[in-house]
């Protein structure tokens, strides 16, 4: 039986990075940058007015206010996407909306808000009440982004500000990390579809849909295989429907019982089979190998068990596969609500709530910690970690903590 560390070493060493592809814009958030985005130009490209007012020289202003109004004639009036036609001289000042181009002459806006149109007069003036600042409510020239700037670098996760940032640099396509593929094959007498009527002694299929979700929310593509017979050559055909993703998970069937046939079909159909059995609970009874590229993972038949040996041992292949930088799996130190007894010489990955309070983290167990139960595991929102050599873990201890979210 191989140590958690170890495994996991194991794993990670096996995987490849895969190819890029280009996609639109719109079909880009949530994909994995393949190439550094530098900017070939300057945001904004102009100075621009960060306010609906007046544009004006700050000069102007000086000693403005409420008791003591400045009066200034309107010359011209311009729109976003617009450009002055005149020059703003002495006492002068042009309507400006946001987003438009700062006039010459003008070296700052003041607010629709601090002015006053005065009535009867052959032209249009204004009174100002307030004093501004030279640059007052004006955007600089490459405020946002310089040309030649480092905008976003590859392997980062794209949110929709990136989109944003793309768009207005004129990137219709760029490159992103392929979405691997994962085959799921759940396996076992006992199993049913989701939509079938229970016989006695059968349950559904309830890992094939966790497994799926995972997958998803890691941004991948999963495969349903199905469900597979404890029969060796249903098992053998089922599996090799998977040869064409770049994961294969299985689910059940790894232990130690006369009708655990997973590892043995594996190893038949030409699986280099890398470890059996991991020192951590739940997840003890995984097989982990690999046939050409295609890793393959043999993931225990209880439901907690294969979500957290996905957690703990598929996600980061995946963020290694596609070169993410972003990860969630930093572990933080939290304080133990509870006493807690486990086994000496295995890892534990207990389900918890989590929560800040005080200035520091306090976890709780979400529920018992059987491997079969899922209620625990959909009311938590992290994992405590305990680690091998401790066997008792007093409340108000220490504890490694990662969250699920």
């Amino acid at each position: 039986m191989i140590k958690f560390n170890a495994a996991l070493e194991k794993i990670i060493d096996s995987v490849e990075p895969i190819e890029s592809e280009s996609v639109r814009l719109t079909g880009a958030l949530g994909r994995v940058l393949a190439e550094d985005i530098y900017s070939d130009t300057d945001i904004p490209g102009f100075d621009n007015s960060a306010m609906d007012g007046f544009a004006v020289r700050s000069s102007d202003t000086i000693c403005a206010s409420s008791d003591n109004a400045k009066v200034l004639e309107v010359i011209e009036d311009i729109k976003a996407g617009d450009i002055a036609k005149k020059t703003i001289d002495h006492n002068q000042a042009i309507r400006i909306m946001t987003g438009a181009t700062i006039p010459k002459g003008a070296d700052s806006v003041i607010m629709v808000e601090y002015t006053k149109k005065i009535q009867n007069k052959p032209r249009e003036s204004i009174e100002v009440y307030k004093e501004l600042a030279a640059g007052e409510n004006i955007r600089k020239k490459a405020e946002d982004i310089k040309k030649g700037e480092l905008i976003i670098s590859r392997g980062t996760l794209l949110n929709c500000g990136h989109i944003g940032i793309l768009a207005s640099l004129g990137r219709p396509k760029i490159q992103v990390v392929r979405r691997p593929k994962i085959a799921i094959l759940a396996t076992g007498d006992e199993l049913v579809g989701v939509g079938q009527r229970l016989a006695p002694g059968k349950v559904r299929s309830s890992n094939t849909y966790t497994l799926y979700s995972q997958i998803v929310k890691c941004g991948c593509i999963p495969k349903n295989l199905g469900i597979a017979k404890d029969i060796p050559s249903q098992l053998e055909k089922k599996i090799r429907r998977g040869f064409d993703c770049d994961i294969i998970l299985t689910s059940g069937g790894v232990s130690v019982g006369e009708f655990d046939l997973v590892k043995d079909v594996l190893a038949k159909i030409g699986t280099k089979i890398k470890f059996w059995q991991v020192a951590m609970r739940p997840g003890k009874p995984l097989v982990f190998g690999n046939i050409g590229k295609i890793l393959i993972f043999g993931l225990p038949g209880n439901p907690v068990s294969g979500m957290i040996s996905f957690e703990v041992f598929v996600r980061p292949v995946l963020l290694k596969m596609t070169g993410q930088r972003q990860d969630r799996q930093i572990e933080i130190e939290a304080v133990l609500e509870e006493d807690i007894q486990k086994k000496k010489g295995m890892r534990y990955f207990l389900r918890a709530r989590t929560r800040w309070q005080n200035g520091r983290y306090l976890s709780r167990l979400s529920g018992p910690q059987g491997s079969a139960l899922l209620k625990p595991m959909s009311l938590a929102n992290s994992l405590v970690i305990l680690g091998e050599s401790q066997v008792f873990f007093k409340k108000g201890s220490k504890v490694k903590v990662r969250f699920l979210d």
